[in-house]
């Protein structure tokens, strides 16, 4: 037994989803990413005398459909807070926050680990805050400077009760999070951005202790990936202190993705530090249940949903349906597949091959696909009619559907000369033909060597180039292979 079984982790999150309004979360002024610095600010967001702000009605829909997403309680009274820090680039001096009253308290989400099992993911709270903005200290060698564009930028708060054991539980939470908010359509996720960013609470205790061991928070974790090596690190940094009689310090740390070590970076805040009051600018935001009941009716399918759909309704496998729903615009371009075809399997099999390796091939999303669902259906009636076959589906028409996306496929079937022949007398003449070129492996055939079925079929299939009925292929091969 080592050291590090001795102990266990207690973690905790806290994710910062930057909603993708079109204004700022208390002014109209404009919340987007890449503009020149400091272009899309004002005297209010820069918290000028006589300014006041007004909550940004857009973020209080984000907040509810999040909020029902993650199983939450949506509070009817919410009032607003000032937390006050200085920090040279949040302008007013202090941030407008929720502090004793979160739109949405409770909640989950639940996560699949790799050994198969599902483990729930309690949540605290889910509040709206303003963003503050950035501080850039790599692009002048001799000053920081300041870019004040994402101050007031919409933000809501997730964090999590301490259920996390490790980094790999952590990044698997992390991505279901994502999935979530891009669903929803309340922000990109984009971690290098900065519109999805995670900072984790990280301590250690023996297994039979009976307090929690001093949490450590660690920011600046630019990816998934970082956040579990930046855990995974502070665990182990924290036992082998702890081993050498170590005590560990309530700090904020930050984290070296170079070397994959955490680094101190101040002593850890307390909640009086920030000296909250209430906003004495904003009303409370009254959210009715009528409110919540409008915005549950337009709510689009989760993952979750889908994937029960998929696997119970549809009877394909876990690993085919987590494909289809890795991504909002594919899932839902499936879904529109499956409303014109009951060929469930096929459809996913073209949507997981024929149509991502185009999209990968020519770097495009789906939206970018020209090809409508009603379209892909209408290839896989010609192959389940035996009009075509697969193979000659995906290596013949559906490149030339490509060229001619709106182009009906039985058009470019016929175009080409693809339609199979049913024909059995000129398929007959195929499998003599196919036969007289190996008549030494007829002989081994009957002998045992049944896997030279195979040999036969192909030469039918190349001879009849490609429109000879495979399965009566086969069937005539053998026929005449066992006279």
């Amino acid at each position: 037994m080592s050291i590090y079984d001795k102990y266990k982790a207690v973690i905790g999150l806290e994710c910062h989803i930057q909603l993708s309004t079109k204004t700022k979360m208390y002014s109209n002024d404009i919340a987007e990413y890449g503009a020149l610095p400091n272009s899309n600010i004002s005297v209010i967001t820069l918290g000028h005398p006589g300014t006041l702000p007004k909550v940004n009605k857009k973020a209080i829909e984000y907040a509810v459909k999040l909020g029902l997403a993650m199983n939450c309680e949506i509070r009817e009274e919410n009032q607003f807070a000032r937390k006050n820090y200085f920090y040279a680039d949040l302008p007013k001096g202090y941030q407008i926050t929720q502090d004793k009253t979160p739109i949405c308290n409770g909640g989950w989400v639940d996560i699949k680990l790799k050994d198969g099992s599902i483990k729930k993911i309690n949540l605290t709270r889910i509040h709206m805050e303003e963003d503050a903005g950035k501080s850039l200290h790599d692009a002048d060698p001799f000053e920081t400077l300041i870019d004040l564009n994402r101050a007031g930028t919409p933000l809501l708060e997730i964090v999590t009760e301490p259920d996390f054991t490790g980094g790999e539980d952590a990044y698997i939470y992390l991505n279901e999070v994502r999935k979530l908010v891009r669903y929803l359509d309340i922000c990109d996720g984009n971690m290098e951005e900065g519109s999805l960013r995670c900072d984790a609470n990280i301590s250690v205790m023996l297994l039979d202790a009976k307090e929690y061991g001093k949490k450590v928070e660690v920011k600046n974790m630019n990816s998934f990936r970082n956040v579990q090596r930046a855990i995974d690190f502070e665990i182990k940094r924290q036992i082998d202190l702890l081993e050498v009689g170590g005590e560990i310090a309530g700090e904020t740390r930050s984290f070296d993705a170079s070397n994959g070590s955490t680094f101190s970076l101040r002593s850890k805040e307390n909640a009086n530090d920030y000296r909250y009051f209430p906003e004495p600018d904003l009303q409370p935001v009254i959210v009715k249940q009528n409110y919540i009941d409008s915005i549950k009716a337009i709510m689009p399918e989760l993952p979750s949903d889908l994937l029960l759909r998929y696997t119970k309704e549809f009877g394909l496998s876990e690993y085919d349906a987590n494909n289809l729903i890795e991504t909002k615009a594919i899932a839902f371009y499936f879904n529109e597949l499956v409303s014109f075809t009951k060929n469930h399997k096929a459809a996913a099999n073209w949507m997981m091959g024929s149509i991502k390796s185009y999209l990968n091939e020519n770097a495009i999303t789906i939206d970018k696909f020209k090809v409508l669902p009603k379209t892909i259906a209408e290839i896989i009636s010609l192959i389940d009619e035996g009009k075509i076959s697969n193979a000659v589906a995906t290596q013949k028409l559906f490149p030339e559907l490509m060229q001619n996306p709106t182009e009906a496929p039985l058009s470019i079937a016929q175009r080409l000369d693809i339609i199979q022949s049913n024909d059995t007398g000129a398929l007959q003449e195929l499998v003599d033909q196919a036969l007289a070129k190996y008549p030494e492996k007829i002989s081994e055939y009957k002998s045992g060597k049944v896997n030279l079925l195979g040999l036969f079929v192909g030469e039918v299939m190349k001879l009849g180039k490609g429109k000879a009925d495979p399965k009566m292929a086969n069937q005539l091969v053998k026929e005449a292979l066992e006279k």
